[in-house]
């Protein structure tokens, strides 16, 4: 008989802890589901003008950019210093 209700605690102790398990799944879900919303609801912003360095052609936002002389835009100031040099 004491292994019967060792059984039923047992049982019961899983069927709870499979239960709040379920739910942790399912508002976790819900949660994903929000935020997936949330960024497909907020547009990107306008599109970024490129440049390309003059030194190894490596293309970047022109904002990222360090300008050079004669209107060059280079990716680093070691960049600009190699070609000032040669």
């Amino acid at each position: 008989m004491k292994y019967l209700l060792v059984l039923a605690v047992l049982w019961v102790a899983i069927w709870l802890w499979r239960k709040n398990r379920r739910e942790e799944m399912r508002d976790a879900m819900r949660e994903r589901a929000a935020k997936a919303q949330q960024r497909a609801a907020t547009p990107p912003g306008p599109p970024q003008a490129m440049v390309r360095c003059a030194h190894c052609g490596l293309h970047l936002p022109a904002t990222d950019a360090i300008s050079g002389p004669g209107g060059t835009v280079y990716c680093s100031a070691a960049h600009r210093e190699a070609a000032a040099a040669q």
